[in-house]
């Protein structure tokens, strides 16, 4: 790449592979990343399929493996795609629910090679926890930790944060410390999939986002060295755009159940894109030609005023899912950034989430469940 940003050479190798192994999930969360029409995907990679395309990321030079979906677990061949993954050379993660686990399962995983675990927690409140699953989850949620801890893999606990649970925040860590995390992640709700749907209902205000960041803060000088704790504040409020994924087509390779391949996992919903598939391609050809991995890669695409702003080498132009999912075009500027002409929807939808308060239902993934829930 030259210094105005053109392509000018091979992109780097993929350092991230994520692997979505399936959309179907047991539970019905209203702030799942997955497309709403996740439902009409069928016909999902077969195993050697899958095995296939593991070999072809690490021979790119992809070095993390990351098992998610969904929930990755409903596979019945997980554990002969991690050992593959783990003779390959892979430090592999499993991104789960953790309602499907048992100690049998886990100790089959962690022989197959297993390094980490990752538990995705609603709430520290088993009621609203299982109100926002849709299911009795708290308790599996838990348990599930403490088979991770008990068979020494690595735990990180990852506490989406909206609305009604934020102002938990000091029972979220609480939570950690029991568990013995070793990383903890407050993911402030990114309204993509259904969080979009339910971006009105989800967002917090900045009273909330600023009391509880200070409380994760003193927390983190309190426990020095114990434990990781990471906290990702809502591009709606950041005022500058992250660099997503550092950058389209960079770092990530995701690899969805029917075997597409995207720079990012909101990528397959924009309108006018071509997703190139592992059936047809090689992950090669794929990361270094396809049209859909090029299309952002570099500056040369941007339009002013990202293409003058001297940040645009540290975000990157922010997130191109985002900018679609907003303004109907993805190569607009990221509408987060409080430079960018669209600012002004972040600004509206801040504002008209704050006055909807509880005048909204949760649309859940499961949409007959679709029940209402107000915070305390």
């Amino acid at each position: 790449m030259d210094a105005a940003g053109s392509v000018t050479s091979r992109p780097p190798s993929p350092l991230m592979v994520q692997a979505e192994l399936t959309y179907s999930c047991p539970l019905q969360c209203p702030y799942c990343y997955n497309g709403v029409d996740f439902a009409f995907h069928r016909d999902d990679l077969t195993t050697e399929q899958w095995l296939d395309a593991l070999r072809q990321a690490r021979a790119l030079g992809a070095v993390q493996l990351g098992f998610t979906g969904g929930e990755p677990m409903l596979r019945p061949d997980l554990e002969t795609l991690v050992r593959e993954g783990r003779q390959l050379g892979y430090c592999i993660t499993l991104l789960t629910s953790g309602m499907l686990m048992t100690e049998k399962r886990l100790q089959a995983l962690k022989e197959a090679g297993l390094d980490g675990v990752q538990v995705a927690f609603p709430s520290s409140s088993p009621a609203e926890c299982n109100f926002m699953s849709g299911t009795a989850s708290f308790e599996q949620k838990r348990e599930t930790a403490r088979l991770v801890k008990g068979y020494g893999l690595s735990l990180v606990l990852n506490f989406v944060v909206y609305r009604d649970n934020i102002d938990k925040t000091e029972q979220m860590l609480e939570l950690a410390t029991e568990l013995q995390a070793d990383y903890v992640e407050f993911a402030n709700c990114q309204f993509h999939g259904w969080g979009f749907l339910n971006r009105d209902r989800l967002m917090p205000t900045l009273e909330q986002l600023t009391r509880s960041e200070a409380l994760v803060n003193r927390f983190r000088e309190q426990h020095q060295g114990r434990m990781r704790v990471f906290y990702v504040i809502p591009d709606y409020y950041a005022g500058r755009p992250k660099p997503c994924l550092g950058g389209w087509g960079t770092i990530l390779l995701a690899i969805g159940p029917d075997g597409a391949a995207t720079p990012c996992p909101g990528a397959r919903g924009m309108p006018g894109v071509e997703l190139p598939n592992v059936r047809e391609s090689s992950l090669e050809t794929i990361w270094y030609d396809s049209p859909v991995f090029n299309k952002f890669r570099g500056f040369e695409w941007m339009k002013e005023p990202c293409r003058s702003c001297e940040e645009k080498t540290k975000d990157f132009g922010g997130c191109r899912c985002q900018a679609y999912l907003l303004t109907g075009d993805p190569a607009n500027a990221d509408p987060t950034c409080s430079l960018s002409p669209h600012h002004g929807l972040v600004e509206a939808a801040r504002a008209g989430s704050q006055t909807s308060a509880c005048a909204r239902p949760y649309i859940f993934r499961n949409v007959k469940n679709s029940r209402r829930l107000c915070a305390d």
